[in-house]
């Protein structure tokens, strides 16, 4: 089988957790790193979350190349999309982690350097290609795809979520508050930015802040235009967050246990991205779990009208990691196999 030869652009927390997945495996090879970070500190950073979340791995740095049984993977200093020629790397398709080149003209940037896929490793500014959530629009995915995004954490758990309700039961209306752990763009200490609540601590702090997902759920579930808001909190924790998702149901009769029956059902057809959870968890308890949702069963709610309430966990960067990675191997598997134009 003719391996999947990927690059990184930006080595950050979730393309080092896409690098350890890629190690599980034979199917996908990194050969290319592009981050403006010292090598040896990168692999520094990449030794310790592996010890802390997962035992250590196995690779090594060797002058400017990252050594792993699965191959070698070269370091280069790239600043942003276009500063990298990935044709000369021999890279396939490049991951953009670096969460700052969020626009259709930036990512053009890599496929003028030679890549011959982009994905995304967070929701766009503006249209792309394709915002791909497997289990919901995967079926979609055209070979012509170029510029892909995999869209977020909380993107992914409530487009399942919606898309599991809604057929099953009918949604009106949905409302979203993301309690997201925080991020690193925000400062460990109150400093001026270019936002007023995001100049507080993320360390001291519960911060309102926004989010873009309801307007990509509503590219991705047109009959949701008009129909979804949504607001985040970003909390100080480093790991572990949780979608609380208030829905009115079209129909006032539905129960608990009808909600609990379908979501079983549903979870049995998205293997690997959905979890069914019974214990009382809290956040810790999802950190290094890969599913895009962990549903709490415990915390469902409903009021004596038409509203639900569900709380869904996930581990931020690991379930963006595993589903993109899902994602090339998706492409790779419609480049060889045939299928939609």
């Amino acid at each position: 089988m003719k391996k999947v030869r990927l690059g990184l652009m930006g080595f950050g927390e979730i393309n080092r957790h896409l690098y350890r997945l890629c190690l599980e495996g034979d199917h996908i090879e990194v050969v290319a790193i592009s981050d403006i970070g010292r090598p040896e500190i990168l692999v520094y950073l990449l030794h310790a979350e592996s010890k802390r979340k997962a035992g250590d791995v196995d690779v090594k740095l060797e002058g400017n190349y990252l050594v792993s049984k699965n191959g070698r993977a070269r370091f280069v200093t790239g600043k942003g999309p276009g500063d990298v020629p990935w044709d000369a790397l021999g890279v396939d398709v490049v991951v953009d982690g670096t969460g700052k080149y969020r626009t259709r003209q930036e990512m053009e940037g890599h496929l003028r350097g030679g890549a011959k896929r982009v994905i995304l490793a967070s929701l766009p500014d503006d249209d792309v290609d394709r915002i791909v959530i497997k289990g919901v629009n995967d079926a979609h995915m055209k070979k012509s795809d170029k510029l892909i995004s995999a869209g977020s954490s909380t993107t992914n758990a409530t487009a399942i979520m919606l898309k599991i309700l809604d057929e099953a039961f009918g949604v009106d209306y949905a409302m979203l508050t993301t309690v997201h752990s925080y991020t690193a763009d925000q400062p460990l200490r109150d400093t001026a930015g270019s936002d007023f609540r995001r100049s507080r601590s993320a360390a001291e702090n519960i911060i309102p802040n926004e989010t873009p997902t309801p307007r990509w759920i509503q590219k991705i579930l047109p009959e949701f235009q008009g129909r979804i808001e949504g607001t985040a909190l970003n909390v100080p924790i480093p790991a572990g967050s949780l979608l609380d998702l208030t829905l009115v149901m079209r129909s006032p009769d539905v129960t608990i246990q009808q909600i609990d029956t379908a979501i079983e059902t549903a979870a049995k057809k998205l293997p690997g991205i959905f979890e069914i959870m019974e214990d009382p968890i809290v956040s810790v308890d999802v950190v290094g779990n890969r599913h895009s949702v962990i549903y709490d069963k415990q915390a469902t709610m409903r009021s004596k009208g038409k509203m639900v309430k569900l709380l869904i966990w996930y581990h931020n960067s690991l379930a963006m990691a595993s589903r993109i990675k899902d994602l090339i191997v998706a492409y790779d598997k419609l480049n060889t196999e045939g299928g939609s134009k």
